[in-house]
């Protein structure tokens, strides 16, 4: 077996290119592993499930003018106009679109806000007033309580004691593990709702938000008082580009004085709203194969001119008995070593960098996981890189490496 002391000797008597390999090492495995990491948590945010039929709903926004128009008549005779298209499964008026980036939100408590109580837990939410058509429109799943009843709808913007359907993520932030089917939960002073209905999934507007997994669809039957709605509709999917016109012209007939904004469909919100994700996930990844093809060729050519630099050296090894493994050991020793001190210094870097991205950014801390893997990943890649050079040198015969200096 090779030993250390004298390669390390090797080394430092020209210390120049492994100094500046090392550098590479640890900024390579600095830089990959908080790489590695954002890219995993941006994934993992971009893949939660929002509980919906995303390809099925389609979304149109609608703005209608004109003198003496009674906008919430106008609104309920639109939703039955187009419930009453062919191929469409249902259609609800709402108050905000999941992951559009602006909509309703605030802080509820499962006790009346008491200002003496400065630390009162609260917790926050996403909110949409609607009624019982919004579960089926969107293909929401309920696993626990129901649905609200026809006659539960309040067209009061009074919110106490009305009805409430909410997302298992809020139910555990506000109450744990118990059931929360008929509890109370409070907004400000005095304002109740009931709970009678848990979903898998309910997002909020903003995949930004810490509490985006937090949702509550309230028994109001909120139409707003501006010119514009927001009308959901679902149906297969090979329906929807027909639906597009059909919705037009059957509301165009209707009344001619509106505008169209939208149709799209909750699947490419979803892209939308995650663009800049997905932007961050594809740079991350050119990054580290990057680093890790400049490694690889900073490592090949430090062996490469080690070689040409040695030949006599390693002709005079073979004459004495050196076999040629004994040659491919000595090269993947010597930048083992570098690669080993490159991990330690780089693992520590790689620290610093994920509490620094932590403190300014708001991500998680880094797992020490990442830099494990990617101090594996760059041992083995040392050994893709250094062994084919090594083989090279291993080849030269005894009489022609030391004909050759």
């Amino acid at each position: 077996m090779l030993h250390i002391k004298p390669i390390v000797s090797a080394l430092w008597r020209s210390k120049s290119g492994p100094v500046l390999l090392l550098l590479q090492i640890v900024l390579s495995v600095a830089i990959v592993a908080n790489a590695s990491f954002i890219i995993h948590e941006r994934l993992q945010k971009m893949t939660r499930d929002s509980g919906i039929e995303e390809q099925e709903v389609l979304t149109i926004n609608v703005y209608n003018f004109g003198e003496n128009v009674d906008y919430d008549l106008q609104r309920r005779k639109d939703i039955e106009i187009i419930k009453a298209l062919p191929n469409v499964k249902n259609a609800s008026l709402v108050s905000m679109l999941p992951m559009s980036g602006s909509g309703w939100s605030s802080g509820f408590t499962a006790e009346p806000y008491d200002p003496k109580k400065p630390h009162q837990h609260s917790v926050s939410s996403g909110i949409y007033f609607n009624d019982h058509h919004f579960i089926d429109t969107f293909g929401l799943t309920l696993v626990e309580g129901r649905n609200f009843r026809a006659d539960e709808i309040s067209f009061s913007q009074n919110l106490s004691d009305v009805k409430a359907i909410i997302s298992k993520a809020f139910a555990t932030e506000m109450w744990g593990n118990e059931s929360a089917i008929g509890k109370k939960f409070y907004h400000g002073f005095k304002e109740h709702i009931t709970v009678v209905g848990v979903l898998e999934f309910l997002q909020g507007d903003s995949v930004g938000r810490d509490t985006f997994e937090n949702g509550i669809i309230l028994s109001y039957d909120f139409i707003g008082a501006g010119k514009n709605a927001i009308y959901t509709i679902r149906a297969n999917v090979k329906d929807i580009p027909q639906l597009e016109k059909d919705i037009k012209d059957a509301l165009m007939a209707d009344n001619p004085y509106r505008v169209f904004q939208g149709f799209e469909t909750i699947a490419e919100i979803r892209k939308e709203a995650y663009r800049n994700d997905a932007l961050m996930v594809s740079a991350l990844s050119m990054i580290i194969v990057l680093l890790l093809v400049i490694a690889s060729l900073g490592l090949s050519g430090m062996v490469m001119f080690n070689i040409q630099k040695r030949t006599k050296q390693i002709g005079t090894r073979r004459a004495l008995g050196a076999k040629k493994r004994d040659i491919i050991q000595q090269f993947l020793m010597e930048n083992y070593l570098i690669c080993a001190a490159g991990a330690l210094l780089g693992g520590i870097l790689a620290v610093q960098l994920g509490n620094q991205l932590m403190r300014h950014y708001n991500l998680p801390m880094l797992d020490l996981s990442y830099v494990f893997f990617t101090v594996a990943g760059l041992f083995v890649v040392t050994t893709i890189a250094v062994l084919l050079p090594a083989r090279k040198a291993a080849a030269i015969s005894p009489a022609i490496a030391t004909r050759s200096v």
